[in-house]
């Protein structure tokens, strides 16, 4: 089964780099869906380009960020948490190493705790080239549930139900919306209330998959959902397309494949994230 879907033309476009959880797995029965950890790019102009999360899909973008013949005047990184398979590809995300790269850091933490975060990762003995010795130009910022603007595009966060907190995003332009709604864990009345309502009439929403519901019942508290639970919140916040996200290490394409056979008696509409797929 072939879940990759080609660019659809519309003005804000959706790119898979990195759709795996917990940690990578480059092994030769999971790579028809992928192997590297969350990286999910949005772009509506050649100058400006959105990446959701750094995990170790995002060599690879970074790689293709560099060999573009018209660079992005600025790129953005928001980071839904700092758990490893969410941060971990940065050091290796070659606009870092450029003087000429304009990156800009959100998170839902104090600018001050989010670069001291990403500095961690590269001290002495992890890594060998510091974090204050890269080229780039780099900024900080914090998000809040007010949507920001950057050009046509809005994006806000919402906190979802993760060990140790995380937020969802949601990326909104006049004609598309989307809600990147990764490690989460249903379950908090109030936090799956408040997912509902921001994915309400949503064109994609990108949900924590990683489990089935059988496999749950002996995984509570470790901070995921389940396919089934992603059709039950694609139909209450009527969204136009559900897209299922952080597949377990564990899990092979086929397996995958099972998945979405299940999820779309559910939910028609239901796709699984793929590395290159195109939205």
């Amino acid at each position: 089964m072939n879940q990759t879907s080609p660019a659809t033309g519309a003005p804000l476009q959706l790119r898979f780099w990195g759709v795996r959880g917990s940690v990578p797995t480059p092994v030769s029965r999971n790579l028809r869906y992928g192997g590297n950890t969350p990286c999910v790019e949005v772009r509506i102009t050649a100058d400006e380009v959105l990446i959701f999360d750094a995990g170790s899909g995002i060599r690879a973008l970074g790689a293709e960020i560099a060999a573009r013949a018209h660079r992005p005047r600025v790129v953005h990184i928001f980071f839904t948490h700092f758990h490893w398979d969410h941060v971990q590809g940065l050091p290796y995300f070659a606009p870092l190493y450029a003087r000429e790269s304009n990156l800009v850091f959100h998170s839902a933490h104090p600018p001050e705790k989010l670069r001291a975060v990403l500095a961690a990762q590269m001290e002495s003995p992890y890594f060998p080239v510091s974090f204050g010795e890269l080229a780039a130009r780099m900024d900080f910022r914090q998000m809040t549930a007010e949507p920001e603007r950057f050009g046509e595009l809005s994006v806000s966060c919402f906190p979802l139900h993760h060990p140790q907190g995380s937020v969802g995003y949601r990326i909104a332009h006049a004609e598309r919306s989307v809600i990147y709604a990764t490690d989460h864990e249903h379950g908090d009345a109030a936090t799956d209330r408040r997912l509902r309502e921001v994915s309400e009439n949503a064109d994609v929403l990108v949900y924590d998959a990683q489990y089935t519901p059988e496999e749950y019942a002996s995984r509570q508290g470790w901070g995921h959902s389940t396919w089934l639970e992603a059709t039950r919140v694609a139909k209450d916040a009527g969204v136009n397309r559900l897209v299922l996200f952080h597949h377990d290490p564990d899990r092979d394409d086929e397996a995958i494949d099972r998945i979405v056979e299940q999820a779309c008696r559910e939910f028609p509409e239901t796709l699984a994230a793929q590395e290159m797929m195109q939205l």
